[in-house]
């Protein structure tokens, strides 16, 4: 049997994509990057916000198609938009043959075949681990490690702990036993994600659980330079121990993602996280104190019920004061089952596109002066491989850039019998863009370069986690 994929949504839903895939070739089903060869088409979906869901709705519709176009037989619908949609997926989409949840994971071999699998144990919540069959879908010098799973905030516009679960950390040694092996295969970097990474190791006990699996990530011994950065910080959970960790290690990148989503405490208060604008700013000073050169994104929600002129003000002035090296901008979205769904003063669609466009054209400029001070200074770049923007071009970035989701290096002159993705080379940066930056290599090439493949291609791209604000 030949399956296809199509994953949708943040790299947490891509890492549940490669398990998935893992599972079935295991089971010796063939994976296929072509969905019309394929007998069984599965899309892991999104439904966080509106544009998710209905990006969901619409792949699903699309690769229904292929039932009567191509050789499909089942449509398999994965991923959030099943735990929040289950019923109506199966009352108004008679395209859909099978639905599975995103704590049904380890059934997805017998829903692909057509068996009924057997009904998932409530008490024990799906996490995958270091043993569990995995098919990487990112190229291999770069791969996501999921090193928890669900949440316990209580934010008010977020919908993510109905349906993925209490907060719960994986093994310390699981996950050192899965980074050991992707180094092995020849990785060069690996972003740990979770909907809170900060938080990991609290439930199992551990005190500084993040610093400390950090500290052991770095310590891996590898024949090559290797990057270990992770994602979504909450911003009460930085401790000192976490930035004198990274502060410490090489191979720790010096990159901070830690999604704020506002500086007013209004309205701060009504997203029930707390804190304010001048709490987040001497955060951001130690944080800079503490790791020199440091890159420091977040993520803003503009239009949250009850945001007045004067709070969105307040946030424009944090965002000028902060000088973020990284911020995405999203616009609020009215979640019928969350918690701020029911509250009042809720504001125009004009006004929030407004805001949003307001406050993007400020933070390009910030970006735009922060690029501009690394003309003429040098930086290790991992070479991605040749740029879709030109043929003349090739693609990189710094330790700084996150995998897609920031901006990315140009190489100006790849010679390319030498330049390989997958290498870590130095590079000089002489031009500076609002997001991206342009440079020429000043080194040699390696005497045996690494030369990734993807080793899995998915039917489609799986959107970028731009796209979605950050927990």
């Amino acid at each position: 049997m030949k399956v296809g994929f199509v994953s949708l949504g943040c790299p947490k839903n891509l890492v549940d994509t490669e398990v998935m895939m893992g599972q079935l070739a295991a089971h010796g089903h063939e994976l296929t990057p072509r969905p019309d060869e394929a007998d069984v088409i599965v899309v892991n979906t999104c439904s966080f916000i509106d544009p998710a869901k209905q990006e969901s709705v619409d792949t699903i519709l699309e690769m229904a198609e292929f039932k009567r176009t191509g050789r499909a037989q089942r449509l398999v619908v994965a991923g959030c938009l099943v735990e929040r949609y289950r019923d109506d997926i199966k009352k108004n989409m008679p395209e859909v043959d099978a639905i599975i949840g995103t704590n049904e994971l380890d059934k997805i071999t017998a829903i692909c075949e057509g068996i009924e699998p057997a009904a998932a144990n409530p008490l024990e919540p799906y996490l995958y681990h270091d043993l569990t069959p995995r098919i990487l879908a990112t190229p291999r010098h770069f791969a996501y490690i999921k090193i928890a799973e669900g949440c316990d905030h209580p934010c008010s516009f977020c919908v993510i702990p109905q349906y993925r679960g209490a907060f719960r950390s994986r093994r310390f040694e699981s996950v050192i036993n899965e980074a050991t092996r992707l180094f092995g295969q020849g990785v060069r970097e690996i972003n740990l994600i979770g909907q809170d990474t900060t938080c990991y190791g609290e439930d199992l006990g551990l005190k500084d659980g993040l610093a400390q699996l950090l500290a052991r990530l770095a310590q891996i011994e590898t024949p090559f330079e290797k990057w270990v950065r992770f994602l979504y910080c909450y911003p009460n959970r930085v401790t000192q121990k976490l930035l004198d960790t990274i502060a410490e290690h090489d191979a720790l990148v010096k990159y901070i993602d830690m999604p704020l989503q506002h500086a007013s405490s209004n309205v701060l208060k009504r997203m029930r996280r707390g804190q304010n604008g001048d709490q987040f700013l001497k955060l951001i000073e130690r944080i800079r104190r503490t790791i020199p050169n440091v890159a420091i994104r977040t993520s803003m929600i503009v239009g949250f019920p009850g945001e007045t002129d004067a709070d969105f003000e307040e946030l424009r002035q944090f965002v000028t004061a902060a000088k973020f090296d990284r911020l995405g901008v999203f616009s609020y979205s009215d979640e019928e089952t969350s918690g701020s769904f029911a509250l009042d003063q809720k504001v125009g669609k004009k006004d929030i596109y407004n805001r949003k466009r307001a406050l993007m054209s400020l933070q390009r400029r910030i970006s735009k002066a922060r690029n501009k001070q690394l003309i003429g200074q040098e930086f290790a770049v991992l070479v991605e491989g040749p740029s879709p923007e030109s043929d003349l071009l090739w693609q990189a970035r710094l330790s700084t850039q996150a995998p897609e989701i920031d901006g990315v290096c140009y190489i100006t002159d790849p010679g390319e019998s030498e330049l390989r993705a997958g290498q870590i080379r130095r590079m000089r940066i002489e031009e500076a863009h609002d997001y991206d930056l342009t440079g020429a290599l000043v080194d040699q090439a390696p005497v045996e370069p690494v030369q990734p493949v993807a080793l899995f291609q998915i039917l489609a791209p799986h959107s970028t986690p731009n796209a979605l604000p950050h927990r």
